[in-house]
């Protein structure tokens, strides 16, 4: 009811408060936690018992002791001398480090820690097996499907197989946590012995030093004998390359092979400059001579204009003197006549100059020719001496080649001989330097408290685990149960009225109680929430007729019986009341009164074997008769859905002012379906918490094509306690006026199952 007032002032017309809106959120988050305040000692006795678990498991457990020691892995080992590159180490890099830790932690050193201190005869490694292990081996003796394990016949190979064991378990408790940005690691070990964890702890470090200093004085000796035999065989060819070399040397005659390599060089270098120039003269005379003999030797004007003459010096001498004493003559002209004396002597002169000038020009041109044929044989000559010249360099050349491989084969072995005889001497120098690759900042000491284990924390979290797991696990289950638990849930989930519950039973109460709870002083509450169902009824048929009234359920024991019957009692009240039990195939009515098995009832009156009269027992309780289900009959639908039945219907409405019908679950037979069409009323019970709303769907939707006549729904076994514990003060589940000493109703389980 609170909820359709609420939903009512919310609608468009008004407007919701933030107050409201508060108070709506609030009650959503309380049905939200509505199941674990129901289950609420469930989910802390659950939690109390599983801490009392943890406590008695963590108790018995053996107390585990830690010690742990500091190792400095140095970054930059003392040597002598350096000779890193014998050992492979770089220490500069990460992968060093990274190393060394996994060496630390390899089965190698466990195994010899485990040597070193005997744990074979210890007794923390010589316990008797515990009772889980033994529990464990019996079963597994008794289940034969379970592969046995492989015995193995020889003594000492059961004894390398247990010792390799209690290695491998030795050396799981050996931790290995490098400190972050540091050269530090941390070595940890953890028994139940103290002394033996902080004596475990200090042994894995001096072992694994030890372990190191072993491994590099045995590369050391290697490297020392290996370097020792390399030597004599690089000796021994170094000696063989110089005896080569020194005999290539003696048969080819040579001394100094560089310096005469280049002797040849230049001059090959200079014959090659002189036979260029020979060959540019030769060049210029053989151009010269082919003009003169193009021109001719006696065509003086025109080789005279040849630039090889005019550049001559002494055809310029003596040009220069034609020109002379052609201007003189040219000036005695000028003065004297043809037959002057200094006239003609000056053509004379001027005779003899010309002459000169042929005969310079004449000796020029043989000189020119005589210049080629020199020219010719002094380029042949060079020619000549060049090819000698070149073929005793090239065979030097040849010799230099094989010098040069000789000399390179010599001082490849000697720098080889040279560097591991300085290899060898460094490794003999350090042979017996004995630097540790790491050092102890900090030594285990013995722990005095145990590492593990953390009994009160392990207690605390088993707690909270098992208190958070219990309220998950309720709220799942509360998420998929789709029951019907509340009024609300047949509003929302079914959209029908709620037409009233009927509460659950006290534990304890008889079978009888329950039947006839209207009637019982001590359950008050009961008889007001049957009066509520109807007045509920009687409101909904204001204006109609309300005769016939059937009452049905989904499924089989959702208490429809107990309700038809306290119905029937609340209308007894007011008018004369008739109850049918109209389940012929499961009759119940009739043994709930105390009647006879054998009495007739409506089976009789529908087969026509009896009359209304004898199967109507009167007055079973107040202005309350009923009619049984009769004798069992083979066809009991068939009887139900004769004209008679409805005749017999008519007959007693004349009679009764309420009839009420009990009828079959809807699921189980169709019986209700037929009879709901002759009801003015039908009332469908479901069992609070129990039957699914899918089903109680399916049976609404039956009714419904039956052309039934659903008032509602009324909810049985209903836990006034929770509801009144979620709806607080807007849902009152107490008998007015009774004494609040009084508890509410318990639930009975067992006896509502009967019912």
């Amino acid at each position: 009811m609170i909820f359709q007032e609420r939903r009512q002032s919310a609608s468009p017309g008004n407007v919701i408060s933030p107050a409201a809106m508060q108070i709506d959120q609030l009650i959503d988050v309380k049905k939200l936690l509505l199941p674990i305040l129901l289950f609420k000692w469930r989910i802390f006795t659950f939690a109390l018992l599983v801490t009392a678990l943890t406590v008695f498991v963590v108790y018995s457990m053996t107390p585990i002791y830690k010690a742990s020691s500091m190792l400095l892995i140095e970054s930059e080992q003392a040597k002598a001398i350096k000779i890193d590159e014998v050992y492979g180490i770089n220490s500069g890099q990460q992968e060093y480090y990274l190393t060394q830790f996994e060496i630390i932690k390899s089965r190698s050193i466990a195994e010899r820690v485990f040597n070193h201190l005997d744990l074979i005869n210890h007794p923390v490694f010589n316990q008797p097996p515990s009772w889980f292990a033994e529990l464990k081996s019996q079963l597994i003796s008794k289940l034969n499907f379970i592969p046995q394990e492989f015995v193995i016949v020889d003594s000492q190979i059961n004894q390398d197989i247990a010792k390799h064991l209690l290695i491998n378990t030795f050396a799981q408790n050996i931790s290995i946590s490098p400190v972050r940005k540091t050269q530090i690691v941390k070595i940890s070990y953890e028994n139940s012995d103290p002394q033996l964890a902080a004596q475990v702890a200090n042994a894995v470090g001096d072992t694994y030093i030890i372990s190191q200093l072993e491994a590099k004085m045995g590369m050391t000796q290697k490297a020392n004998v290996w370097l020792g035999g390399r030597l004599e065989d690089l000796r021994l060819n170094l000696d063989k390359s110089e005896y080569k070399l020194e005999l290539f040397k003696v048969e080819n005659g040579l001394i100094d092979v560089e310096g005469v390599t280049a002797l040849d060089a230049k001059e090959l270098e200079r014959l090659s400059d002189e036979i260029t120039v020979a060959r540019s003269r030769k060049a210029e005379a053989d151009s010269f001579m082919a003009v003169v003999r193009r021109y001719g030797a006696t065509d003086i004007s025109r080789l005279e204009s040849l630039p090889e003459v005019t550049s001559h010096q002494s055809v310029q001498n003596v040009k220069r003197e034609v020109v002379l004493v052609e201007r003189k003559v040219s000036e005695l002209q000028q003065v004297y006549g043809p037959k002057h004396p200094k006239m003609i002597a000056a053509q004379a002169e001027l005779t003899a100059v010309q002459q000169n000038l042929l005969k310079q020009v004449s000796r020029l041109v043989q000189g020119i020719e005589d210049e080629a044929q020199t020219a010719v044989q002094n380029l042949r000559a060079l020619e000549a001496q060049f090819s000698q010249a070149k073929g005793a360099y090239q065979n030097l050349s040849t010799k230099d080649t094989d010098y040069q491989r000789l000399l390179r084969e010599v001082d490849t072995n000697r720098q080889l001989f040279d560097s591991f005889l300085a290899r060898q001497k460094e490794t003999e120098v350090t042979s017996d330097f004995d630097s540790p690759v790491a050092r102890f900042t900090d030594r285990a000491v013995v722990p005095l408290i145990p590492e593990k284990p953390k009994k009160k924390v392990i207690i605390i979290l088993a707690f909270i685990a098992s208190l958070g797991f219990s309220m998950v696990l309720v709220l799942l289950l509360d998420t998929l149960n789709d029951t019907i638990k509340t009024s609300d849930d047949v509003e929302k989930l079914l959209s029908q009225r709620a037409l009233g519950y009927v509460p659950k039973a006290k534990r304890g109460t008889s079978y009888d109680d329950i039947n006839f709870a209207f009637y019982n002083p001590k359950l008050r509450l009961h008889a007001e929430a049957v009066r509520t169902i109807r007045t509920s009824m009687s409101l909904m048929a204001m204006g109609s007729e309300l005769s016939t009234i059937e009452v049905t359920s989904s499924t089989p024991n959702e208490g429809k019986t107990s309700t038809s019957m306290n119905i029937a009692f609340a209308y007894a009240t007011m008018e004369k009341v008739l109850i049918i039990d109209a389940d012929l195939r499961k009759a119940s009515l009739g043994m709930r009164f105390g009647l006879a098995t054998y009495q007739p009832g409506l089976a009789n009156v529908l087969s026509g074997t009896d009359s209304i009269h004898n199967c109507i027992v009167k007055e079973v309780k107040p202005n309350v008769d009923v009619m049984p289900a009769g004798a069992v009959p083979l066809n009991p639908q068939e009887l139900l859905t004769s004209s008679q039945f409805a005749e017999l219907l008519t007959v007693l409405k004349t009679q009764y002012g309420k009839i009420i019908i009990d009828t079959p679950p809807v699921h189980a037979v169709s019986d209700a379906l037929i009879i709901t069409s002759l009801c003015d009323a039908t009332v469908l019970v479901v069992k609070t918490g129990h039957t699914r709303s899918e089903i109680i769907k399916l049976t609404l939707a039956k009714l419904n094509q039956a052309r039934s006549k659903v008032f509602g729904v009324v909810l049985n076994y209903f836990d006034t306690k929770n509801a009144q514990r979620y709806q607080g003060d807007y849902g009152y589940y107490q008998a007015y006026g009774a004494d609040s000493s009084i508890k509410q109703p318990a639930a009975n389980h067992k006896e509502n199952t009967k019912a």
